[in-house]
Formats: structure tokens, sequence, C-alpha cells
């Protein structure tokens, strides 16, 4: 697909860092146009990349064969209409990155059955190690979805849902997660630093230490909960940490937590729909 017409509405991080990791992925440069308002973060993109940018959305997208939605979703509405008229044949694949926007309402936006694949990345997608959920619309070809995988799959890994209810579980699992690690890394800073080390070391060991451990998950054929007792050795040091975070029921602190942002989730999505 790297020759096939994709028009990005919205050049910011997320519009982004999708045009870094397509065009590292060999993704034709001048298949890709942006429009944006803002002179320059069009120029800026145009100098980065030797992409197309636009300030109106009339002469990108003709012939679009896949448009990313890009924008924040307070100003979706807007940005959808401000497109709707100009998507002609061939009847294009919609991608959009906007939180909380469903694919009912996007489509009620558009005034017309476009195929339609909604996603949920986030943040660690701009330094290319990303996690985004997807759900496709029943408009959506094999092909299409194909599509939609190889511009996500450029900034990160996916998961296919069939059903569109859980984006606000993806939304509260890895769409805002990335908080909560940074929010552990934070504590364990606090205390290494109170424990004698300086702030600097205890950065950068804390960093490299959550680097390491989810590397270690990622290429190992076991589970966490296996890893978790392979490097606790029974009376040390580790156990007794483990075992303040269970009298504290870390489990139930997580299961609350989760549970909070998805409700927040539905909520921004009937929101803004």
């Amino acid at each position: 697909m790297n020759n096939q017409k994709i028009v990005f509405i919205g050049g910011g991080n997320m519009g982004s860092c999708l045009i870094a990791g397509l065009i590292a992925d060999g993704y034709s440069p001048q298949a890709i146009h942006v429009v944006d308002p803002d002179q320059l973060i069009r120029e800026q993109l145009n100098l980065e990349y030797q992409i197309n940018a636009h300030e109106s959305p009339q002469q990108a997208l003709d012939s679009a064969e896949i448009v990313v939605l890009a924008v924040k979703p307070q100003i979706m509405e807007r940005a959808v209409n401000g497109i709707k008229s100009l998507l002609d044949l061939p009847r294009p694949l919609i991608i959009s990155i906007a939180a909380g926007i469903r694919t009912e309402t996007l489509a009620a936006w558009l005034e017309e059955d476009l195929p339609i694949v909604r996603t949920m990345p986030n943040t660690p997608s701009m330094v290319g190690s990303g996690a985004s959920g997807l759900f496709a619309t029943e408009s959506v070809s094999t092909d299409q979805r194909g599509m939609a995988e190889s511009v996500m799959r450029a900034v990160g890994i996916i998961q296919w849902l069939e059903n569109e209810s859980l984006m606000d579980a993806v939304t509260a699992v890895s769409g805002s997660g990335p908080a909560y690690f940074f929010r552990m890394m934070e504590a364990m800073e606090k205390a290494a630093v109170k424990l004698g080390l300086s702030k600097d070391q205890a950065r950068l060991l804390t960093i490299q230490t959550a680097f390491g451990a989810a590397k270690m998950a990622l290429e190992s054929p076991n589970d966490p909960a296996t890893l978790r007792v392979q490097v606790t050795s029974p009376g040390g040091t580790t156990e007794q940490a483990l075992n303040v975070f269970d009298q504290k029921n870390i489990d139930a602190i997580f299961e609350q937590a989760l549970s909070a942002a998805k409700i927040q989730s539905e909520k921004l999505s009937t929101d803004l729909g």
C-alpha cells in the first residue's frame, strides 16, 4: 500500500508520529498529504518529511484512498463537516484516532455509509512503541482492514476488537496506561531518594528497571505472574516488597482505577456524541 494516497486531517502530535512511522516503513512521502490550518505545522512537516501539506482539504482529498482523522475530539464534528462533501470516488477508508468518538457518530456526521475504522492509540506511539485497539464497521473490506493495520502498525502493535464497546476498556488499559506506569516510576524515584540515592541515580535506575522488565515480559513466553515468581526468592528482599503490595491489595487498586477510567471513557463518548 506504499503508493496509496493517504490524507491526514490534522498534523499535530499523533498525526505527525503516524506520518513519521509510515515513512520509516517505506511509505512514499509523495503519497502522503496533510491538511492543517497552522502554517508552522505545515512547513515543519513538509521540511522534515517532504510530504504534501495543505491549508484546506479541497485539493488534498481528490482521489484519496485513506483519510485519517487526527484532530482533537472537541473539533472533530467541525472537521468532518469541512470534508464530507469532498469524499468522492473512490470511497476512502476513514480512520479515526480521536478518543471517545463512536463510529455511529462519525457516520452520522459524514452523512454517508463510508467504511470507518476507529482506533485508540496511546502516547508511546510517538516513539514507535504504541499499542492501539481497532474496531471496523461492517462496510470495511478485508483489504481496507489491511490498510488500517499498516497505518497503525507503523507506530506499534495493534489489537482488533469485535465489539466497539470494548474500546472503553482499551482506553482504560493502554490509552491511559502510560500514565499509570509514569506514576509508579514517580513513586519509586521518590522512595529511592528517601533511601539515600541522588535524584539522578534514582531516576536512571527506575527508568532502566521499568524498561528491562517490560522487555523481559515482551520477549518471554511466560506471563507476568510466572516472571514475578521467577525473580522472587523465598525470604528475600523482593518478597518483602511484594508482601507490602499484597497487604495494600494492589489488585483491587488497579481494578478500581481501570474501572474509573472506563466509566469516564463511556461518559465522554456519550457527551461527544
